[in-house]
């Protein structure tokens, strides 16, 4: 005998509490930090170097490598996917 789900899920439960969108974003922003970061230490890059390829400060990367900050603009990922050789890719589902 299968046991069905008792109660919801866990977004609906965020979603329910009122933080589904917040903690998604959040979620996002960590991800895509790391996959800079890893990024960046496959090819070799220091922070400064990196800072130089997207024409920004260090102190600007630095916000963006931070997953807890989750103040970036898509004109900053997309300089520093091209700084390492990659691309955004943005979908709505």
């Amino acid at each position: 005998m299968k046991k069905k789900n008792i109660g919801s899920s866990f977004d609906s439960w965020l979603r329910e509490d009122g933080i589904y969108e917040a903690t998604t974003s959040a979620a996002i922003k960590r991800v895509l930090a790391r996959q800079i970061e890893s990024a960046m230490q496959e090819r070799r890059l220091s922070k400064s170097e990196m800072a130089k390829r997207m024409h920004t400060s260090r102190a600007a990367l630095d916000r963006l490598l931070d997953p807890e900050n989750d103040a970036v603009t898509l004109s900053t990922l997309r300089k520093a996917a091209t700084a390492v050789g990659r691309q955004i890719r943005l979908e709505l589902v």
